[in-house]
């Protein structure tokens, strides 16, 4: 499974970003835009959004809940200074997707009893998507999560994000995680629509069937 996390500090404009990654297989896509306003991201939607529905290309938001109802999107995903997820999940009703961001096991306990759908593990290295990074995990990190989780019985899908490159896609499928989230390694990449085809070629066929 690849999460596609469109990168607002790449050349490539957001909307072409995505048109991108769906050529190259991406099934998945997170518009982070933390910056724009919400005419910006509106305006994005709407240019994407009829491509994603017929390429059936799962379609959600970085913290914008409001919007994400009003553009019926298919959910959010939450940072830990982002709006609570018990509220987003009252907001958006029982059908939408719910991702929250886990640096630590406490993290991962503190919402494992609501209403989430994934945990976004990481970040998994330093990136420069995020301004405010907390600490880096690595493979260990990652892996420690993924077991702490296991042994708890905590059976919620987890992603790792930040930093990921080509290279890191065994370890980290390995280490335990269900997918990846991926940013720079395919804004920035030379042809996104084959980088996005390169990392979905190495993970496990199971995870993208």
């Amino acid at each position: 499974m690849l999460q596609y996390i469109t990168n607002t500090d790449c050349k490539v404009p957001v909307a072409d970003q995505i048109f991108a990654v769906i050529e190259g297989g991406c099934k998945w896509v997170q518009i982070r835009m933390k910056d724009a306003s919400d005419d910006e991201i509106r305006k994005v939607v709407e240019a994407v959004k009829p491509t994603c529905e017929k390429k059936e290309v799962f379609l959600i938001l970085n913290d914008r809940v409001e919007l994400a109802k009003e553009l019926n999107v298919g959910g959010v995903h939450l940072g830990k200074e982002d709006m609570p997820c018990s509220k987003a999940r009252m907001i958006l009703g029982p059908a939408a997707v719910i991702g929250v961001t886990a640096n630590t096991f406490a993290d991962i306990v503190a919402v494992s009893n609501l209403d989430i759908d994934y945990y976004g593990l990481g970040p998994f290295a330093h990136t420069d998507t995020k301004k405010k990074l907390a600490p880096v995990l690595g493979i260990e990190g990652i892996r420690d999560l993924c077991y702490q989780m296991a042994a708890k019985k905590i059976d919620i899908a987890h992603v790792a994000v930040g930093g990921i490159k080509a290279d890191d896609v065994l370890p980290l499928i390995e280490a335990g995680v269900n997918g990846i989230a991926v940013s720079g390694a395919i804004a920035f990449a030379p042809d996104i629509v084959k980088e996005t085809e390169r990392f979905i070629s190495l993970l496990p066929k199971t995870e993208e069937d």
